[in-house]
């Protein structure tokens, strides 16, 4: 099932990740969470595993008009891009997808800011 959209950059996660959050920023995104899955998997549990990183990234206008449509939404919040490194000096990054996360809540009032979030989202990726 493809959860977002995907892309394949030929740089090193370290360049993508600033990329993207500059990207991301000029759709009107801010990062309000970061998770560095390797360094935690290696803290909490002791395991190795690869360049991977979750960014909480949310557009205040959008994420607004949802919330006053239904507080539970924030369920669904913020949306997540993923970043991880395949080894080859190139970068997967992912976004999902908006509409399919809003879905969950069969609301119709939710149908356009989802696409508006896509839209945002395609074009942040689209610029890197």
């Amino acid at each position: 099932m493809e959860l977002g959209l995907t892309r394949i950059i030929s740089k090193n996660i370290n360049d993508v990740d600033a990329e993207i959050r500059e990207s991301l920023q000029e759709q009107g995104f801010g990062i309000i969470t970061e998770i560095d899955v390797k360094k935690t998997f290696k803290k909490k549990i002791n395991k190795n595993f690869q360049e991977y990183r979750i960014l909480g990234a949310c557009n205040p206008e959008i994420a607004h008009e949802a919330l006053s449509t239904n507080l539970n939404i924030g369920l669904l919040l913020p949306c997540n891009v993923v970043l991880w490194d395949n080894g080859d000096n190139s970068t997967t990054v992912s976004a999902i997808n908006a509409e399919k996360m809003l879905s969950l809540a069969d609301e119709e009032e939710l149908l356009e800011p989802a696409k508006q979030v896509n839209e945002l989202l395609k074009n942040a990726i689209d610029n890197l």
